[in-house]
């Protein structure tokens, strides 16, 4: 049966094709999960833009790239769509087991790489497949809300009533530096801003998570040039073990640094400043064991972090 007037004349199958593209990246593989050919799938495709009146995609050397009205018409048409797959179920025939999608995976670099990937481990090793994205948070969040991501770790607090969001853990920051290089800090010249012969390492040019450190502990406006621009804490954290200077980290980052004495902190404020790390997924989309077995795993996990990452 053939189902029409979602949007004008527009056909539920070809918007159905149009969203697997639009989320996979490829028209290959888009193929694979909604059951065509590739030649097939590409005839939707075309048909939709007629309809449209402008182009959907951009062919690139591997893959696709949505265009300004793809981005439109999938702001319109993923919840709609989520929602009634919910319904209806997938089209799998009777007693046929389809095999699950991957976990379309979001969130900061080092945070996944220390914590939470760790923490998914034994999930892969069952079984559950996962594709993680890195990224700024606003543009993973806008991804979750588009279908291009299933859950996505965020360090800002999600807004709006399509996205769910659950408090993972809160990350404590910490000023650190190198013993040697502790040896000559003087803490009373930095919180004047007077940094003489101790530079700053930060992960991006601004100082974002040295200026709050400054506002929050200091009560003072952070005013310096970084001696070290890295835009990876990871990065950071092993020029600060090197002796490049000082710098502010979440603590969980170099956990093992600070009781192996590669890096020592600075002050130990009793006010610490922290941040509040959240666990976002959609509203209303198809129901995916897989999804939830992974938001449950790092539920569970967080209640055994002592602090989250930025």
């Amino acid at each position: 049966m053939r189902h029409r007037q979602v949007d004008g004349s527009m056909d539920l199958t070809q918007l159905r094709t149009f969203l697997a593209v639009y989320r996979a990246g490829s028209i290959t593989a888009a193929a694979g999960q909604v059951g065509l050919s590739q030649p097939t799938v590409t005839t939707q495709l075309q048909a939709l833009e007629r309809q449209v009146g402008r182009p959907l995609f951009e062919r690139l050397p591997r893959g696709v790239a949505p265009t300004a009205a793809a981005h439109d018409l999938a702001a319109r048409v993923a919840a709609p769509l989520d929602a009634l797959e919910s319904v209806i179920g997938d089209g799998s025939e009777a007693g046929v087991t389809a095999v699950e999608p991957p976990v379309l995976l979001g969130g900061p670099a080092e945070l996944l790489a220390t914590l939470v990937l760790p923490a998914l481990a034994p999930l892969v090793a069952d079984g559950v497949r996962l594709a993680v994205s890195t990224g700024l948070a606003d543009d993973l969040l806008t991804d979750l809300r588009l279908g291009k991501l299933d859950l996505v770790v965020s360090t800002i607090r999600p807004r709006g009533r399509t996205v769910l969001a659950e408090t993972l853990a809160d990350e404590e920051f910490v000023l650190v530096a190198a013993p040697e290089v502790a040896a000559r800090a003087d803490l009373e010249r930095l919180r004047a801003n007077d940094f003489g012969g101790v530079p700053l390492v930060t992960y991006a040019p601004d100082l974002p998570i040295v200026r709050r450190y400054w506002r929050h502990v200091f009560d003072t406006r952070l005013e310096a040039d970084p001696g070290l621009v890295v835009p990876d804490l990871r990065a950071v954290l092993a020029a600060v073990v090197a002796g490049a200077g000082v710098s502010v980290l979440p603590s969980y980052l170099c956990t093992r640094e600070l009781a192996s004495g590669a890096v020592e902190k600075l002050w130990d404020p009793q006010d610490a400043p922290i941040n509040t790390v959240f666990l976002a997924r959609r509203v209303g989309g198809p129901v995916r064991p897989h999804v939830d077995r992974v938001r449950a795993r790092l539920l569970a996990a967080a209640r055994e972090w002592h602090d989250c990452p930025d």
